[in-house]
């Protein structure tokens, strides 16, 4: 009876942790917008050197402008990863053996035998919304520390446009605290103060590794011994160009890129290890049952074993009577 009312109330829990999760997914999105399309962060200025050559690179132009345009760059991060789960849960499905294996797993160890669903569905809405949940984490973690460094990118002083004839920059060693010595565009000069981390870099290498580690944890066949090698080692060298591009152009310090990297990789390897579980689920294989303790059962329990000089006696014995007769 007690085992009924546990399983009872482990099924109302479910309902519980879908609706948090649900809650925590919509306040990370809701994060992500107020950090992209509000001004309700303000932006650390940071000071300068008028004559700091490592600010004055030419102006590559608008973000749209780039050779990878954050359009195209968004579109990819989301449908590539998306397309891959979709593509390896299907193809794994229908290997006999790895459909039933997910049945038996997802049906008892995730439902609980309460709210059966098909193993295909929960298994894709599990890796695409940790995928999802990460990919605006990311978002968050680089326009956080964007927001509170205020790092200067490479073309800081072409669009800021400082009066370099006046008392503030004459001195060639001054460090220039005052923001309002610029007289370029203030919309190009704000998106020119948010430098570090890269947002390209860390949004790439996350959507890269996280495809990687599904692909080499999840899917198990003998036939792709060639083909998962080509694919990771294609989206990690993508991502890696995304991040030099950044740098041949002008819009990001290699530090910047470098940060953003280690960034993206940090939430891939900890969603990935932490959260799904090294995208390998528990396997309902049966526990072998543990040997008894000797020392808490009686004596008669234990099978009687015939030692050497009771054999020997006994053949005596029998040699005995068999000359006698």
């Amino acid at each position: 009876m007690a085992l009924g009312n546990n399983t009872q109330r482990s099924y109302s829990i479910i309902p519980c942790f879908i609706f948090v999760e649900l809650v925590i997914m919509a306040g990370t999105v809701l994060l992500a917008y107020y950090f992209e399309c509000t001004d309700t962060f303000q932006v650390h200025i940071q000071g300068f050197f008028c004559q700091d050559g490592d600010l004055m690179k030419p102006y590559p132009g608008a973000e749209d402008e780039s050779f990878i345009s954050p359009l195209v760059l968004y579109c990819v991060l989301a449908s590539t990863p998306t397309a891959i789960i979709f593509i390896g849960e299907i193809s794994m499905y229908f290997i006999k053996s790895t459909r039933e294996t997910l049945i038996v797993q997802e049906k008892t160890i995730l439902t609980g035998e309460c709210c059966y669903l098909n193993p295909l569905l929960r298994r894709i809405i599990r890796f695409i919304g940790v995928f999802a949940f990460g990919l605006f984490a990311t978002d968050i973690f680089v326009n956080a520390g964007q927001v509170v460094t205020g790092n200067l990118a490479p073309y800081f002083l072409t669009v800021c446009k400082p009066n370099y004839t006046g008392s503030d920059c004459r001195a060639h060693h001054q460090f220039i605290n005052n923001g309002n010595i610029c007289t370029g565009d203030l919309e190009v000069i704000e998106k020119a103060r948010r430098s570090f981390p890269s947002k390209h870099a860390a949004l790439s290498i996350y959507s890269a590794l996280y495809a990687t580690m599904y692909i080499t944890s999840t899917i198990k066949t003998k036939s792709s011994r060639l083909a998962k090698p080509v694919l990771c080692l294609g989206t990690l060298c993508a991502a890696f160009l995304t991040g030099l591009n950044r740098v041949s152009e002008y819009r990001n310090h290699c530090s910047d890129v470098i940060a953003g990297f280690i960034l993206g990789s940090a939430v891939a390897l900890f969603l990935g290890m932490c959260v799904v579980h090294n995208f390998k689920g528990t396997h309902g294989a049966p526990s072998k049952p543990k040997p008894e303790d000797p020392r808490g059962m009686p004596l008669m329990a234990f099978p009687r074993v015939e030692s050497p000089l009771e054999t020997l006696s006994a053949q005596n014995h029998s040699a005995s009577m068999t000359e006698v007769t």
